[in-house]
């Protein structure tokens, strides 16, 4: 019986292995559940996905595209300096507003390199690319802190069920890009209050 072509298997693939993630968790991932979900046989999994390692690899780039369009399709990096960080405020807000559980995966995903050391590299793509974007609006230490903070508050609205607060984020933004006091920015220094 000859093959049937079937080019969009490797997508519906990796679309399948995201399903099964957030539906089951990175434990409840393997060839078999990722074939089951995508309705293919169990050997297109490995010829696509050589090793599990592989299939998270693709899934996490998958995912990580999640925040980096709602940061493409913003006017963020276009405004002025001075509303960067009521734009970056805005991004994060429409993000985590959208599909929480898309949200709740690509952190999982993102998480799993806790473990997973050939998930590093890709768990960084998205933090590195935002972070050159900033640096050419600020400098680079700046950008990799706001790109932390950032993530620091979507995993703290994540983690703990908040709601996430625009202003605040807005706020603590505006801290590191326009120095906070008592920073060598000019700010005040300690014990210069009076």
């Amino acid at each position: 019986m000859a093959r049937r072509y079937d080019p969009e298997r490797r997508q519906r693939i990796i679309d399948a292995a995201i399903r099964v993630v957030g539906a089951k968790g990175i434990a409840g991932l393997s060839h078999r559940s990722a074939a089951a979900e995508a309705d293919v046989p169990l050997g297109s999994t490995t010829y696509h996905f050589r090793t599990l390692d592989e299939l998270l690899v693709a899934a996490l780039r998958q995912a990580n595209e999640g925040f980096a369009k709602a940061v493409a399709g913003s006017a963020v990096f276009e405004a002025p300096r001075s509303r960067l960080a009521a734009g970056l405020a805005a991004v994060l807000g429409d993000w985590l507003a959208g599909d929480r559980t898309g949200v709740e995966l690509e952190y999982e995903l993102y998480l799993a390199a806790l473990r997973k050391p050939a998930l590093r590299p890709v768990a960084a793509e998205w933090g590195d690319d935002v972070a050159d974007r900033l640096a050419r609006r600020t400098d680079p230490v700046t950008a990799r802190a706001l790109v932390a903070l950032m993530d620091g508050i979507c995993l703290q609205v994540l983690l703990t069920d908040a709601v996430y607060d625009e202003e605040y984020a807005r706020d603590m933004l505006a801290r590191i890009i326009d120095g906070a006091p008592g920073d060598a920015t000019g700010g005040a220094t300690p014990g210069d209050e009076s």
